[in-house]
């Protein structure tokens, strides 16, 4: 278990659902937040309720100026927590441009631009923690998820080329990839979502990773193997299993 008290966490993504239970799990903990969403109403709301130091940051991920000017504003903290993302199922035949790059923005380059806009202070004061969350559907090509599972591999495949970076370094980096969360944005699929979690559990899935050196984390456990050994099977079988009947 890490010692939070005293550390200052940013989290990107955090005035709702998942993003709002890991802000208490590190505010519980001892650690002070600041947090970031589009919404300054519920921010102001997460702020008031947590039970620790807080604060809030409004900021649009899309915007680059408006990331790295509330990186300038979150000032110095030990770690950042990129959990913001946005969805619709979308098939190729029915693609929506404007969907699919706000997915991509916000998903992917969202990410990307939070990340640059801390890993150089990080780097010169060698230390730092780079929290990233993707998702199962990261793993491979999934029917109905035009934007959404290229966005969450790219931020996967981000991570991963961090990790290869810093390793050896004393910044440390962690992919946490969850499956289905019962959310305002699962609530738009319309099929059976198995294994799916509430934010409370998903948030100690993340919580716990976080309280170890490991690089990566997929949950739940179980359904988490059908993703990752489908990335071994040839790809006659996989679109045979997976693909649109």
């Amino acid at each position: 278990m890490k010692d939070w008290q005293g550390k200052r966490y940013w989290l990107v993504g955090a005035s709702e659902g998942l993003g709002r239970e890991v802000a208490f799990s590190l505010s519980r903990a001892g650690a002070e937040v600041v947090v970031s969403a589009r919404s300054e109403d519920r921010l102001k709301d997460l702020v008031a309720e947590l039970p620790g130091k807080a604060s809030y940051i409004a900021v649009d991920v899309a915007d680059r100026t408006a990331v790295e000017a509330a990186a300038k504003e979150a000032g110095d903290i030990d770690g950042v927590v990129y959990l913001a993302g946005v969805y619709w199922p979308m098939k190729a035949q029915e693609w929506d441009n404007e969907k699919a790059d706000m997915m991509g923005e916000v998903n992917f380059l969202g990410a990307s631009r939070v990340v640059g806009s801390v890993i150089k202070d990080m780097v010169a004061k060698n230390a730092g923690h780079i929290v990233l969350v993707g998702s199962l559907s990261g793993f491979r090509g999934l029917p109905g998820a035009i934007g959404y599972c290229s966005s969450k591999a790219g931020m996967m495949s981000l991570a991963e080329s961090m990790q290869a970076d810093l390793r050896t370094s004393p910044i440390e980096v962690q992919l946490i990839n969850p499956g289905f969360i019962k959310t305002r944005l699962t609530e738009k699929n319309d099929f059976n979502m198995p294994f799916i979690m509430s934010p409370e559990d998903a948030a100690k899935e993340v919580f716990e990773h976080m309280n170890t050196d490991n690089f990566k984390k997929s949950f739940p456990i179980f359904f988490s193997w059908i993703f990752r050994l489908s990335q071994f099977m040839p790809d006659w079988m996989y679109y045979r299993l997976f693909g649109a009947k």
